[in-house]
């Protein structure tokens, strides 16, 4: 059977819920079962939901709320959407001591570490002097720049290369890393492109929008297939 993979999604000010079919078919080529998990702060609908799942995939989406991780809340910050950090928050402290493996993509990548103690630029336009793009004008299944991986990183382990085309489609970036989190890769300019936890037994973090890649390109689906790989082998509450 397949492993089954959480997806958060996006919340809007009347609460409908909204996911990018992108993600849950990355799930699916990698060989998952995705399931949307629809806004809760219930506990017991968390616990639920940590029964149900063999993974968790925290999406990208809406800007996380700079109050998260002690900031005000500047001109330059985008949409919020504060139901939906409320879930998601509580969701992974809820995750966190199962040690069920956890994906994060753009704004999950963020959120996870503001939840670890870390902080967040809320705008690389205008906290950042960088010449790079990182809001791409190109379509979303296309490349925009170069993402350099560091060597002896579990990154660089599963695709064996130092430097990958990637797509990107974010204005805010990671500042200080949240507790137990390492770098994977980063932009030509410096910017944090993909982290993991030193100490959980698999958390992985990315900046760029690989399930946009991923279903023409072995590198961009190579992530997920080891997300599903670690959920299968670690979680297999649901499988045979």
């Amino acid at each position: 059977m397949r492993p089954v993979i959480g997806l958060t999604v996006a919340l809007d000010a009347e609460c409908t819920t909204t996911s990018p079919n992108a993600y849950s078919q990355a799930i699916e080529l990698a060989g998952g079962l995705p399931v949307l998990l629809p806004y809760t702060e219930d506990p017991d609908m968390l616990s639920a939901y940590l029964g149900l799942c063999d993974g968790f995939f925290f999406t990208g989406g809406a800007d996380v709320d700079p109050t998260r991780y002690g900031e005000e809340i500047l001109p330059v910050c985008g949409e919020l959407q504060v139901q939906r950090d409320a879930m998601e928050f509580s969701l992974l402290s809820h995750v966190l001591p199962t040690k069920k493996p956890i994906l994060g993509v753009c704004r999950g990548t963020q959120l996870i570490n503001a939840a670890l103690g870390g902080t967040l630029y809320q705008d690389i336009p205008s906290q950042l002097q960088t010449t790079l793009t990182h809001r791409q004008l190109e379509p979303k299944f296309a490349y925009s720049h170069a993402v350099d991986v560091l060597p002896n990183t579990p990154l660089s382990a599963l695709i064996g290369t130092r430097r990958i085309a990637a797509n990107s489609f974010h204005h805010q970036a990671i500042k200080a890393i949240g507790d137990g989190l390492a770098v994977m890769a980063t932009a030509e300019d410096g910017v944090i492109e993909a982290l993991y936890h030193t100490a959980h037994p698999y958390m992985r973090l990315y900046q760029w929008h690989p399930e946009r890649l991923c279903d023409r390109d072995e590198t961009h689906l190579a992530p997920f297939v080891e997300f599903i790989a670690a959920c299968r082998n670690e979680n297999g509450t649901h499988l045979s």
